[in-house]
């Protein structure tokens, strides 16, 4: 009884630990921290057990009241567990405010470009995340986060051996190099369909703003190598994960063993595209990429692998055409010979079986080529791709939207992306463009009305929240820009703001998920080098990476495991470097980030000295 109940006491030690701030000591107005918009309306969750109307005033500096009123109360709130009022002003003019309900005060600050920058940094996560460079000092916000290249040569063979589920590799007699790309999270791992999924976002925000005559990230916008070549950056940042991805694809007649029917079996993959490189074994933490000492291997092909690079290489094709044609021409023979080989070996499945990197395991690919035939049918026009895409069950689907739904835009379901592309593809006729368009846009009325059941109003309902909520988030907020692209609607550009809201500090936790934005920053995330929870000598994050966040339906990691059932759905999280169950980041989660951050402010960010050097 004794040991029992010394255990139970450490596991309430832990716990007391890494919940970021105990309830009785967060502040009672809940609000975005790193401010409002400018004539915007500005929303508020307030903790508050009275069952009625609260009254609310708003002062600026000079203490004179600038808006009063009354919250709606709306009552228990399961996601958070707590009681819950709202508060909503119409809009206020830039300035320094506070606000007064129940006996509690808060500070916020008002702008007319409140997320000017933010775009910027999030961007920015991707360059300090290559492999096989330098990250150099004049291109980051502090000189601790510069380093050394990591992996800078990475000519690698074939995982052999066996894997832990007892299967023997025979491993390839070819090597293929494979150096650069983005490190996918917080290990060193390079992974093709996270990969693909980032690529995408990144160059669909790129498209999004050439359609509405706007650049935020136009030539110099970003801190990164590039600048100054006269392409717009973003195009740039994502270039560089392409060519690896472009690397990852098997040349013609190479031979090599695949999974099927459970156990490796050699074929004829030419065309075919690895699932990633990684290391041999897990590394721990911390440690930078230069000091990785495992042996980098590539795992076998995928079916997902190969449709990711056949539909961001077929996006690529119609991008680049007037940027690069020859870049484009190589990518639109990557993305042909992709296409064939995935139709040639439908069922390539990835699964859990190798240590040292996350599986990235998809049971079923019928989404992925609805994606890719799409974007070779908008790059090339050709029938036999619309023929592809017209005879998908994903065809013109939104997510959510009825019988064609794609399921909620991640990684593993990317039916939504080949949609997108068709909403404005010129191949399609009005009417089926509008299809697309109708469907994409009930998919984010659908997240408006989740809203309204959550008291922190993050368009999202019920109280199961996965591995990376925050980036699922993200993805939604992106149908939601999309859906205000469409209509029009006032309240759909609303949903987005109130996603961004949700991110930098309105919230049960009051905590910003984003690091560098807010009173409160993630500070901690699960990362190998950005690994200052592991001793002072190691770097903080630099501004604009993006937590997981909130989960509480896979905590597998040692610090999220005692949280559960002790936790609110919304408060199952902790800013831990040893927790990848609740704080890793990631390039999925980041880029819907960057997409969301253009769309609330479209201009080019002010330039620092370190956006105007590299420009020139």
């Amino acid at each position: 009884m004794k040991i029992a109940l010394s255990a139970c006491v450490a596991a309430a030690a832990l716990i007391a630990a890494v919940l970021p701030v105990q309830a009785a000591d967060r502040p009672a107005i809940r609000l975005n921290q790193a401010g409002y918009e400018a004539d915007h309306r500005i929303g508020m969750t307030i903790v508050a057990d009275a069952a009625t109307p609260l009254p609310w005033r708003v002062m600026d500096e000079a203490g004179t009241v600038r808006a009063e009123g009354v919250t709606r109360p709306f009552g228990a709130d399961a996601a958070s567990g707590e009681r819950v009022h709202q508060i909503g002003i119409d809009a206020l003019p830039a300035g320094d405010y506070s606000v007064t309900v129940d006996g509690h005060r808060r500070a916020f600050r008002v702008a007319p470009r409140p997320f000017a920058t933010l775009k910027r940094d999030a961007l920015a996560y991707f360059y300090q995340n290559r492999a096989g460079v330098p990250i150099l000092a004049r291109h980051v916000e502090r000189p601790d986060l510069a380093r050394a290249a990591g992996h800078p040569e990475e000519v690698v063979n074939c995982f052999s051996g066996r894997d832990q589920l007892g299967a023997d590799w025979p491993g390839c007699d070819y090597r293929l190099n494979v150096t650069g790309g983005w490190y996918d999270a917080g290990d060193h791992g390079k992974y093709v369909v996270n990969g693909g999924i980032a690529v995408w976002t990144l160059v669909d925000a790129y498209e999004r703003g050439r359609r509405r005559d706007l650049a935020p990230f136009a030539d110099g916008a970003a801190d990164i190598p590039e600048a100054g070549d006269g392409v717009d950056d973003l195009l740039n940042e994502a270039r560089y994960e392409l060519e690896f991805l472009l690397a990852m694809q098997l040349p013609e007649g190479a031979r090599t063993a695949v999974l099927i029917d459970g156990a490796p079996r050699v074929i004829d993959a030419g065309g075919l595209v690895h699932h990633k490189v990684a290391d041999r074994a897990w590394t721990g933490l911390p440690m930078a990429p230069a000091d990785d000492p495992q042996p980098r291997l590539l795992y076998p092909p995928s079916t997902a692998a190969t449709l990711n690079l056949a539909a961001v290489a077929g996006q690529c094709a119609r991008v680049w055409r007037d940027v690069d044609p020859a870049f484009a021409d190589r990518c639109l023979t990557a993305a042909r010979r992709a296409y064939a080989a995935a139709k040639a070996h439908p069922g390539l499945l990835a699964d859990n079986r190798f240590d040292g990197s996350g599986a990235y395991g998809d049971d079923q690919v019928a989404d992925e080529f609805y994606w890719a035939a799409a974007e070779l049918w908008a790059a090339t026009g050709e029938a036999a791709y619309a023929a592809d895409a017209r005879a998908s069950t994903y065809w013109l689907g939104g997510p959510g939207a009825g019988a064609s739904s794609t399921g909620d835009i991640s990684w593993g379901q990317v039916g939504a992306l080949g949609s997108i592309t068709l909403a404005a593809a010129p191949e399609l006729s009005e009417a089926e463009r509008r299809t697309a368009r109708d469907n994409l846009t009930a998919a984010a009325r659908a997240y408006l009305a989740e809203g309204e059941t959550q008291g922190y109003a993050l368009p999202r309902g019920g109280d199961r929240f996965e591995w990376g909520s925050n980036g699922a988030l993200m993805n939604r907020a992106m149908i939601l820009g999309l859906a205000h692209d469409f209509t029009g609607e006032p309240a759909f550009r609303q949903g987005v703001v109130d996603s961004l809201d949700y991110l930098l500090g309105r919230n049960p936790l009051d905590q910003s998920y984003v690091s560098g934005w807010g009173e409160r920053p993630m500070r901690h995330p699960h990362h190998r080098f950005w690994a200052a929870g592991s001793g002072p000598e190691w770097p903080e994050p630099p501004a604009g990476a993006l937590s997981g966040g909130p989960n509480n339906t896979a905590m597998s990691d040692e610090i999220a495991k005692p949280m559960q059932g002790h936790c609110a759905p919304l408060a199952c999280w902790a800013d831990h470097i040893d927790s990848y169950a609740l704080n890793e980041v990631a390039i999925n989660w980041n880029a819907p980030l960057v997409w969301v951050a253009a769309f609330v402010d479209p201009a080019p960010a002010p330039q620092t000295a370190q956006t105007a050097s590299a420009a020139q």
